[in-house]
């Protein structure tokens, strides 16, 4: 999310920080071409016309054009201005109430509700300890009903059947009996999507609101709509006392318009953003955080975050003592990290949370992503345990029996031994404590990415 706004808005911002002064003349112009970059994002008119003021006034004030750091001081205004726009600080679910805290999720149809649904359930469940059990009150679509069936086995929360026989507000008390008699902490209530702001559908879901009597009511939008997820949140936030926003589909969506737009527009947080289709999918929207993704300075608490959430830490802990007591890395270890990775929300993922992304070459992004990731593990699962253990004993004709087994070429298995063996210098550098020389090959491995190579040393093709 957010490729093409952070790319204009970072150039714009480099050129400014090497200025030695700034004028109220080159802010002008620099902000002229920030509204571009946020009108091509489709931020909404409104939310680009307030925002730019506000940056005007404080850019044209003492704080950037007094301050020792001009080009610095902008990118702070930029910054904070942004985040003041999008909500300052993460918003929390409320769940303050008498178990089971009831969620009623409305939003049109297509925008992602019944997965997202699965997906908050997941998040309450692992994250807040809570006992969830999830309704689907869609009885004009059995396949929904029968997809948060599935989805709610899979994340292993309590599901309550219902069926398209029924009436929407009796499954939702049914359900609430249900929730009270299994002492679920949360229940998470699905409704009938709309193709857009139907009378008869609001009249129903404004129904199921005054039966449950929610403690949240959020509104999932696809932030792929743009400007338009905003206005129909709007359009929600008027009909029903909304308590907070979730942005669907952000991993489709470049210019990330919606996400800047939705909490100016409707006066309701953003609460969570989904970028993907698994389950764990589902991440609390910080505005400050992002706000440093789309100016290039990475999100580097979120990814220790993601690190500390998904990294399998009796793994992680096994291969620190390993490599202390000074025991060779293999290709089962490189195998190990490789699946992290994945586990992790994939390459993309975190490359995007990385400082100055921006900075590195297309075709260099294009090539870190999970498809390369899983040739790399289908390479080493076609070796045998000996060979995963001593890799020296790859010969050539061991080579291309690996690279027939895995449906790859001989190169790919050279590429992947070279990446091996850089990541081997990097773990045998760090056992003899020369974190220095661990930190300089690291630097070396990705300045190596400029020139087409990938973290390892490797080309990935």
């Amino acid at each position: 999310m957010f490729e093409s706004l952070s790319q204009r808005l970072s150039s714009t911002i480099e050129r400014l920080r090497g200025r030695a002064r700034l004028t109220e003349e080159n802010i002008r112009e620099s902000l002229r071409e920030v509204r571009i970059a946020l009108l091509e994002a489709d931020v909404a008119l409104p939310v680009v016309q307030a925002l730019i003021e506000r940056i005007k006034v404080r850019a044209v004030g003492q704080d950037v054009l007094k301050s020792l750091t001009p080009g610095q001081a902008l990118v702070r205004v930029v910054r904070d201005e942004m985040t003041a726009v999008m909500g300052t600080v993460n918003t929390d679910l409320n769940l303050a109430a008498q178990p089971p805290a009831v969620v009623l999720m409305a939003g049109l149809q297509g925008a992602g509700k019944t997965t997202t649904t699965a997906k908050l359930a997941r998040f309450l469940k692992e994250r807040k300890k809570k006992k969830v059990m999830v309704v689907s009150c869609d009885v004009y679509r059995p396949a929904a009903i029968e997809q948060l069936r599935v989805l709610a086995e899979q994340v292993e929360v309590l599901f309550h059947p219902s069926s398209g026989e029924q009436d929407p507000v009796a499954i939702a008390r049914s359900a609430l009996d249900a929730a009270k008699k299994n002492f679920a902490d949360v229940l998470l209530v699905d409704t009938a999507g709309r193709l857009h702001v139907d009378a008869a559908m609001m009249a129903e879901i404004k129904a199921l609101h005054a039966a449950l009597n929610p403690i949240e009511t959020l509104f999932v939008v696809d932030a792929m709509t743009g400007q338009d997820a905003a206005n129909t949140a709007k359009a929600f936030a008027e009909a029903l006392p909304l308590s907070g926003v979730i942005l669907t589909k952000t991993d489709g969506d470049a210019r990330g318009g919606a996400a800047l737009s939705v909490r100016y527009i409707t006066g309701r947080p953003i609460k969570f953003i989904g970028a993907g289709e698994k389950t764990e999918a589902l991440e609390p929207f910080h505005p400050d955080r992002l706000a440093q993704r789309i100016l290039g300075m990475g999100d580097v608490l979120s990814l220790v975050e993601q690190v500390e959430q998904k990294v399998d830490q009796e793994k992680a802990q096994k291969l620190a003592d390993k490599v202390m007591k000074g025991k060779r890395f293999d290709l089962n270890d490189m195998r190990d990290q490789l699946q992290q990775m994945v586990s992790m929300g994939g390459i993309g993922s975190l490359i995007d949370k990385l400082p100055s992304v921006n900075s590195l070459p297309e075709h260099v992004k294009a090539k870190a992503n999970d498809k390369e990731v899983l040739r790399m593990v289908a390479i080493i699962n076609s070796m045998t345990k000996k060979e995963r253990r001593h890799p020296d004993l790859l010969n050539g004709s061991r080579k291309a029996r690996v690279a027939r087994g895995s449906g790859t070429q001989p190169a790919d298995v050279n590429r992947l031994l070279k990446q091996y063996t850089q990541m081997e210098k990097m773990m045998s550098k760090l056992a003899g404590g020369g974190i220095k020389g661990l930190m300089r090959t690291m630097s070396n491995a990705m300045k190596g990415m400029g020139g087409g190579g990938f973290p390892g040393g490797g080309t990935m093709r």
